[in-house]
C-alpha cells in the first residue's frame, strides 16, 4: 500500500480541477457574510442568504446525483459548475441587488454544483488501480482539509483588504476554471448498470441510508467544535483570538490523520473501524467540554482532528462496500447531502441550547445526540448490507463485504483485485 500509485499526471490533473471547483465551497458562507455586512441588518441576511447557499447544496447533490452519468459523467459536472461560476458571478456582480435575487443567486451558486464532489471522487476511484483506492480517497482528504485551511484566510483578506464582493467573482473564477480542466480527464468512467441486479438506483441508494445516518453524526461533532468554540472560550475566560489557532490546529490535525489512515491496512473492518473512531472523536469533544486550558483544547482538538479523517474516510470506504459501482457517484452525493444536513441541524441545535445552558453543556448534550446516531447507524448497517446482497443474487458470508473486489474500472477479478497484504482488498480489510 503506497501513495506512490497516485503520481500519475490523471491524478494531478484530477486535483488542479478539485480545487477550482472545491475552493469555491470553502469560501462561500464566510464570503457571503462579509459581502453583505455592511447592508442595514447585514449580519442576518448573511445568515440568511448563507442559508439559501446551504439549503441549495442539500437538495442539488441527492437529486442531480442521481441524475449523473457514470459514462459522460464530463458534461454533467462540467454543467454543474458551469451553473456554480453563474451563480457566485452573480453574488459578486450583483452585490447590491435585492436579497431575493441574491437569495436566488447563492441556492443557484449551492445547488448546481452540489453533485461534484461525487462524481469527483468515483472519477478519482476509476483513475488509479483498485489496491490504491484507500490512499486516493485519504490523499483527496488531505487535499479538502488543506482548502478549508486556507480558504477562509484568503476569504478574509480579499473581502476586508480589498472589495467585499471579490471572493465571489475569485470563486466565479475557480469553478469556470475547473470547467476548463475538465475537458483534461475521462469523459466518464465503466459502471454496468447491470450490477445493480435489475435493482433501482433509488431503492439502492436507500439501502446505504444507515451509512449517511453515520455520516452525519460524525459531521455534527465538527459543527459543535467550530460553531460553539468561541463561546467555549468565554466561558473559560481564554480570549476568543485562539478560536483561529485551534480551528487550524483541529484542521492540520486532520490532513496529518488523512494521510496517516492510507499509509497502511489497519485492523478490523470498516464498520467496526467506523464505529470506534465515532465513539473515539466524541470522547475528544467531551473533553474538549472539559478542559480547564487552552493547550489542554488545543491537544483533544488536535486529537479530535486526526480521528476524525479516519472516520469521515470509513464512511466513504464503506459506501463502495454497501452500493454497486453504478450507484457510486450518486451515493457520494448523497452522503454530502446527508453531512450538509448535520451540520446545519447540529449548528441550530448548539445555537437554540446556548440560550439556556452553558457552552460545556450544549457541546455535551451534541455528543450525546451524536452518539445516538452513530450506534442506530451502526446496529442497521450490517442488515442493510445482507439485505443489498440478497437482492442482488449474491451469497455472502457472515460479516464478509456484499461487494466483489473490482478494478479502478469497476471490473471484477483481474490482478488488481488481488489481496492486500495477504488480508484480502482493500476494501475488505479495512
Amino acid at each position: 500500500m503506497s501513495y506512490r500509485d497516485l503520481a500519475t499526471r490523471p491524478v494531478l490533473t484530477w486535483a488542479l480541477v478539485t480545487v477550482g471547483a472545491r475552493a469555491p465551497v470553502a469560501m462561500a458562507p464566510l464570503a457571503i457574510v462579509l459581502m453583505v455586512r455592511d447592508r442595514p441588518d447585514g449580519y442576518t441576511l448573511g445568515a440568511v442568504l448563507a442559508a439559501a447557499y446551504v439549503v441549495g447544496e442539500i437538495v442539488g447533490a441527492p437529486v442531480l446525483g442521481m441524475r449523473l452519468s457514470a459514462e459522460r459523467a464530463r458534461p454533467h459536472l462540467a454543467a454543474g459548475l458551469a451553473g456554480g461560476a453563474l451563480g457566485f458571478a452573480g453574488l459578486g456582480l450583483a452585490h447590491a441587488a435585492h436579497p431575493v435575487v441574491l437569495g436566488a443567486c447563492a441556492f443557484l451558486a449551492g445547488g448546481a454544483p452540489a453533485a461534484t464532489s461525487g462524481g469527483l471522487r468515483a472519477m478519482l476511484a476509476a483513475l488509479v488501480p483498485e489496491r490504491a483506492v484507500t490512499q486516493a480517497v485519504s490523499a483527496e482528504s488531505t487535499l479538502i482539509f488543506g482548502i478549508w485551511s486556507v480558504a477562509p484566510a484568503v476569504t478574509t483578506c480579499l473581502a476586508l483588504g480589498v472589495d467585499a464582493y471579490l471572493p465571489m467573482l475569485l470563486a466565479a473564477a475557480l469553478m469556470a476554471a475547473a470547467v476548463a480542466g475538465l475537458w483534461a480527464l475521462p469523459v466518464g468512467w465503466r459502471a454496468d448498470t447491470a450490477d445493480r441486479g435489475g435493482e433501482s438506483m433509488r431503492r439502492a441508494l436507500w439501502r446505504a441510508w444507515p451509512v449517511y445516518v453515520t455520516g452525519a453524526a460524525g459531521i455534527s461533532l465538527l459543527a459543535l467544535a467550530e460553531l460553539v468554540l468561541p463561546a467555549l472560550l468565554e466561558q473559560r475566560g481564554i480570549g476568543i483570538g485562539w478560536a483561529g489557532p485551534l480551528l487550524a490546529g483541529f484542521s492540520a490535525g486532520s490532513a496529518v490523520g488523512a494521510v496517516a489512515y492510507g499509509l497502511r491496512s489497519w485492523p478490523g473492518r470498516l464498520r467496526a473501524q467506523s464505529l470506534v473512531l465515532l465513539l473515539a472523536v466524541s470522547g475528544c469533544v467531551v473533553l474538549v467540554a472539559l478542559a480547564p486550558g487552552a493547550v489542554w483544547l488545543a491537544v483533544f482538538l488536535v486529537l479530535a482532528g486526526i480521528l476524525q479523517a479516519g472516520a469521515m474516510l470509513t464512511r466513504n470506504l464503506l459506501l463502495r462496500q454497501v452500493l454497486p459501482p453504478s450507484a457510486l457517484a450518486a451515493g457520494y452525493s448523497v452522503m454530502y447531502a446527508a453531512v450538509g444536513a448535520g451540520y446545519a441541524v447540529t449548528g441550530s441545535l448548539s445555537g437554540t441550547l446556548l440560550r439556556w445552558v452553558s457552552p460545556s453543556t450544549a457541546i455535551l448534550a451534541g455528543v450525546g445526540v451524536t452518539v445516538l446516531l452513530t450506534v442506530i447507524g451502526a446496529v442497521r448497517e450490517p442488515r442493510a448490507a445482507e439485505s443489498g446482497a440478497a437482492e442482488s443474487g449474491v451469497a455472502v458470508p457472515p460479516g464478509a463485504s456484499p461487494r466483489p473486489a473490482t478494478t479502478g474500472t469497476g471490473r471484477a477479478g483481474g490482478p488488481e483485485g488481488a489481496p492486500v497484504d495477504g488480508r484480502g482488498d482493500t476494501e475488505g480489510a479495512l
